[in-house]
Parts: structure tokens; C-alpha cells; sequence
């Protein structure tokens, strides 16, 4: 097996696991959780480029200021989208987290040609309609839109959006927005213990540690994604996302006990489907573009 593979699974796996993590942080304040996050994120990734000496994309930031505008950008968007996860993994909602990242992948071409002017292909054009009608036959079953899941998939396709236009590598880029977000996010915390409010000085030693442990946890899925993606092509990677919403929404089902069927089901049907053809798509082109290749002397 490539180990690319093994690798980009392994890091979906991983995020497809996190709401087992997140319920146990229930007692915990989602916005709390996301201070402690972004600290202990920042703190984590730092001394992992400390011990591979990876500190020359500092001079790279100093000598291009507008970088900081870019992964500011970013900085807000995968603080939303942790945040949304973090709360509805905590409040029941882990099948709605799972919707989010199901239509990523189409949002990310969606925003690819309002932004960057890209041409979807009539597949994908396809795809994304009939994505469009499964949200709204959610909607008009649930008498509400899927909010949870449209923030997800617009907050983590943006973040995608605003990385794709940014140089600095996976690990590099999560440095720099969770320091620029540093700040905010020790004020918060400090504040918060001086007042009595922080679950990090006032909780279990149990609990004190599962909320440490945020930092490692954020960091481990991220490297093992880095070189997976290094070593396998795109195509490879798109299929291998599906993983971790598929996981959330198995977890869901079967372990959170969420309410799953009936004329709802239709829905997810109609998104899958949609996914299954952007996807087939995806890797009929890619075996195409590949097989010439292959037989090339």
C-alpha cells in the first residue's frame, strides 16, 4: 500500500472520531473549549517546528505583511467552523456535523467558481443541483434550513478557499492562525480563570487532561494529513475524505442514538447520490489522464 494512503486515512479517521472526544467535553463550554483549543494548538504545533527547525516561513511572513491579512482570514473561518463542531457534537447534533463535511466537497467548487472564476464541468454542475434539492428537502421536512451543516461546509470550504490562495504549508499556516488568535484567546481564558470560570483550573484532573489533550489532538491528524497529501493525488484524497464524515455519521447513529430516517433520509439520499456522481466523475477523468501515461515508453 502507498503509504500516502495509509496516511490521509489515517488523519480522516482520526477527524471522523472527534465527536467521541468532544462529548466527553460536555461539561465544558464550547467557547471554552475553543480558547483552550487555539492556546494549546499554537503551543503544540510550536514545538513541533521547534524540534524540525522549521522557522525560515517566519521571514517569508515578515517580508510579505499582506500574509498576515490572508491567514487572518483563514484564522476566523476554522474558528468557526471548530466552534459549530465543537457545539453540536456536545448538543446531538453529530449527523448534522456529518451533512457539513458530506457537502464540502461541492461547496469547495461552488466557491471555486464564484471566487476564483473556475469552470465547473456539467458533472459537477449536475452534482451540486442535486445536492441544492436535498438541502431543501431537509428543510421543508425539518421546518428549518440545515444551519449547522451549511456553516460547516461554507465556514471549512472558505478556510480551503483562503488556504489554497496562502503559501505556507499545513502545519506552517496553523501556526500563524492560532497565534494570530492567540491573544484573544489567552485574554478570553485568563479572564475567565479570575473570575472562577475555567473549567482548566476548577475541573477533575480526569477532565483536565481530556482538555490538554485538545492541543495534540489537533496537531497529530493535521501531520499525518500533510504527508498523505504528499504522496497521493488529489483525486485519491477526494475520495478518502468521505472517511471521517461517513465515521461521524455512523457514531451518530449508532452510539448517540440520533434520530436517523423517514422521509429525512430521502434527503441525505439525494446528497450521497450527488456526491457519488462528483466523485465518479472525479475518477473516471482521473483514470483517463492516467492510463495514457502509463503507456507512455
Amino acid at each position: 500500500m502507498n503509504p500516502g494512503i495509509l496516511f490521509a486515512a489515517s488523519a480522516y479517521t482520526l477527524w471522523g472520531l472527534f465527536p467521541l472526544y468532544f462529548r466527553l467535553l460536555r461539561s465544558v463550554p464550547a467557547f471554552e473549549v475553543l480558547m483552550l483549543r487555539m492556546v494549546l494548538s499554537l503551543l503544540t504545533v510550536a514545538i513541533v517546528l521547534l524540534l524540525w527547525r522549521r522557522w525560515a516561513w517566519l521571514r517569508q511572513v515578515a517580508a510579505n505583511p499582506r500574509l498576515l491579512g490572508r491567514y487572518g482570514i483563514a484564522a476566523v473561518l476554522v474558528a468557526a467552523n471548530w466552534f459549530v463542531f465543537i457545539w453540536a457534537t456536545q448538543n446531538g447534533h453529530v449527523l448534522d456535523a456529518s451533512l457539513g463535511y458530506f457537502i464540502t466537497p461541492l461547496v469547495n467548487v461552488l466557491l471555486g467558481r464564484l471566487v476564483l472564476h473556475e469552470r465547473p464541468r456539467p458533472v459537477q454542475w449536475t452534482a451540486i443541483a442535486i445536492a441544492a434539492i436535498g438541502v431543501l428537502w431537509l428543510s421543508i421536512q425539518t421546518g428549518h434550513v440545515p444551519w449547522i451543516a451549511l456553516a460547516l461546509a461554507l465556514s471549512f470550504g472558505g478556510y480551503g478557499l483562503a488556504k489554497k490562495m496562502a503559501p505556507l504549508g499545513a502545519l506552517e499556516g496553523l501556526a500563524l492562525e492560532t497565534a494570530l488568535l492567540f491573544p484573544v484567546a489567552v485574554s478570553v481564558l485568563v479572564w475567565m480563570g479570575a473570575h472562577g470560570q475555567s473549567a482548566l483550573t476548577t475541573a477533575e484532573p480526569s477532565l483536565r487532561w481530556l482538555l490538554i489533550a485538545s492541543g495534540p489532538l489537533t496537531a497529530l491528524p493535521l501531520l499525518l494529513f500533510a504527508a498523505g497529501a504528499r504522496r497521493v493525488p488529489m483525486t485519491t484524497l477526494g475520495l478518502l475524505q468521505f472517511i471521517a464524515p461517513t465515521l461521524q455519521l455512523v457514531l451518530g447513529v449508532l452510539v448517540f442514538g440520533e434520530a436517523f430516517g423517514g422521509p429525512a433520509l430521502i434527503g441525505y439520499c439525494l446528497i450521497w447520490a450527488a456526491l457519488a456522481l462528483y466523485a465518479g466523475e472525479s475518477l473516471w477523468r482521473a483514470t483517463r489522464t492516467t492510463r495514457p501515461a502509463a503507456a507512455a515508453p
